[in-house]
């Protein structure tokens, strides 16, 4: 079979499981995975596999996210997330545009 040929394949195969309600990412990464392993060898898409899995979690944007949202609930169930918020409408509150710029100062709180 040629590679234009599993191409095309692969493209019908995602169609077909996205329909099916898998999550597209992990259609996409199930038909690439067969497709490269057709196409190369089997050892050669597991290596590519480890390669993309370490390359992902080794990522700065990945570990970064989930911690400040780790920090976020954290505050949040601490309370200091309300009584930041408060001080911050206490203070501007009052004027026109206050409840906004009362969220932004209360998140800026956050800011390290």
């Amino acid at each position: 079979m040629s590679e234009v040929a599993i191409g095309i394949l692969g493209l019908a195969v995602v169609l077909i499981l996205f329909l099916t309600g898998i999550e597209l990412g992990f259609a996409m990464a199930l038909v690439g995975f067969v497709g490269f392993s057709t196409i190369v060898s089997v050892k050669a898409a597991v290596n590519l596999l480890a390669k993309d899995v370490f390359n992902v979690f080794s990522s700065y944007g990945f570990t970064v996210v989930p911690l400040f949202v780790l920090m976020g609930q954290i505050a949040f169930n601490a309370g200091i997330a309300k009584r930041l918020y408060d001080s911050a409408y206490r203070f501007l509150g009052h004027i026109p545009g206050g409840l906004a710029m009362a969220t932004v100062a209360g998140a800026t709180a956050f800011e390290p």
